[in-house]
């Protein structure tokens, strides 16, 4: 997998943060995703089934024309889109959870995806802490529906 642009957005501060809220989505930049890092996410997860490892089998037999990527892989995906999105000025900052996951089209090995990131909320928590909501869309190059939507869920300390 590769890519490497700027963040598109910088916050410091909560407030910074809920200025955002309802505002366009925030674009990551465009990620390969390529058959080491399927093999590698098949290693780590013990999922070894032949429509994400076998290529060849892949392009005889599935209706996908070739392998393609875990869902799961797909959606381990946004913490790592969202940090070179968003360069927040925090203390720190934690994956919270999902509310929502949908796989919506497959994943070609070799797709380049992206993700659009939207929040919906923002929300005091802790001490110096905020709870944000946000709508992520990953989409696939060349394609019009999306590969995945989630509700994703992070708490952030300043």
């Amino acid at each position: 997998m590769t890519g490497s642009a700027a963040p598109a957005a910088t916050f410091r501060s909560a407030a910074a943060l809920g200025a955002l809220v309802g505002g366009e989505p925030l674009v990551s930049e465009w990620l390969i995703v390529d058959q080491a890092s399927v093999d590698r996410f098949a290693e780590a997860t013990g999922d070894h089934q032949w429509i994400h490892v076998d290529p060849e089998r892949a392009r005889r037999e599935s209706p996908f024309g070739g392998p393609v990527a875990h869902g799961f892989l797909t959606l381990s995906l946004i913490p790592a889109l969202l940090g070179k999105t968003v360069a927040p000025e925090q203390r720190m900052g934690v994956n919270y959870g999902l509310n929502r996951v949908r796989f919506t089209s497959p994943v070609p090995v070799g797709s380049q995806l992206r993700a659009k990131f939207a929040i919906e909320s923002v929300t005091e928590v802790d001490s110096n802490g905020v709870q944000v909501v946000w709508n992520v869309k990953l989409e696939r190059q060349g394609s019009e529906r999306p590969v995945c939507v989630a509700e994703f869920i992070t708490r952030h300390y300043f």
